[in-house]
């Protein structure tokens, strides 16, 4: 009887807890402070920002919800009201709606620092067997620029589903919910996977067959930002310690694939 071959069985990979990376941030100095001035850059960017552009749409709309001399009549009385309430709301949604667009603006002019965090963080963690970075060249930065394109509208993609997929019944929002938890973890994911030069395809591909890890990595970001308004404030200061947390098990799990050599 010819015997059976075996399946080559996976990779052991030690899972790096939380806990782990809290610790290896503050005993590496670098990595504690690049992680400090990230945050404080995003907090000043954003505040920055934000006061502009409340200050810009205040401008704008200064004279719109001026509500007219009060008059003795009901109507009047009424429409007056209505307008100072009207401009309550404006007020309170547009700065809610500059906060938002702040944070995303100083967000994405930080994004180089939390590459660089990652890379760092990957360094210390895989000592002798890190992977240098891609050739720095024009077309590569291109490609770098393309694949987050690609990301974000994965992203608006992503939350189109969500909308729709949000009305099943009984399922709707534990499925919106997987939904952003992957999705937040492809965020996370993308820092070292992107110093590698990888295609969005091979990313979504490293989520498909790791799912398990990927999903204990997207968790925490995904119930941070359903909390309404706080969830700006923590993701700012969850940012670095989610970055250099991913960054570790990606790092993890390719180290044991190459030592195993498993493609």
């Amino acid at each position: 009887m010819e015997r059976q071959q075996s399946k080559p069985t996976p990779p052991t990979v030690q899972w790096v807890p939380l806990s782990r990376t809290l610790a290896l941030m503050v005993r590496r100095k670098k990595i504690f402070g690049w992680s400090f001035l990230l945050i404080f850059l995003t907090c000043i960017l954003t505040w920055i920002g934000y006061l502009l552009t409340v200050d810009f749409m205040n401008q704008l709309t200064a004279s719109l919800f001026s509500p007219p001399a009060e008059t003795a009549t009901v109507t009047g009385w009424i429409k007056q009201k209505g307008l100072i309430a009207a401009g309550w709301i404006f007020h309170l949604v547009s700065k809610i709606f500059a906060f938002y667009l702040a944070f995303l603006v100083a967000y994405t002019l930080t994004t180089p620092g939390y590459a660089f965090l990652s890379a760092a963080a990957e360094k210390l963690h895989a000592g002798k067997h890190f992977d240098p970075d891609a050739e720095f060249n024009l077309p590569g930065v291109l490609r770098d620029i393309f694949e987050g394109v690609k990301i974000a509208a994965f992203g608006v993609v992503v939350t189109l589903a969500a909308l729709f997929v949000n009305f099943i019944p009984g399922i709707g929002q534990a499925l919106v919910f997987i939904l952003y938890t992957y999705y937040s973890a492809l965020m996370f994911v993308d820092y070292p996977a992107s110093r590698r030069r990888w295609s969005l395809a091979k990313k979504l591909k490293w989520l498909r067959t790791h799912s398990s890890p990927a999903f204990r990595l997207g968790v925490l970001p995904a119930l941070v930002s359903m909390i309404p308004f706080v969830n700006v404030f923590a993701m700012a200061l969850l940012f670095p310690v989610l970055t250099v947390h991913t960054t570790l098990n990606f790092s993890e799990i390719e180290l044991a694939k190459k030592i195993d050599q498993i493609p």
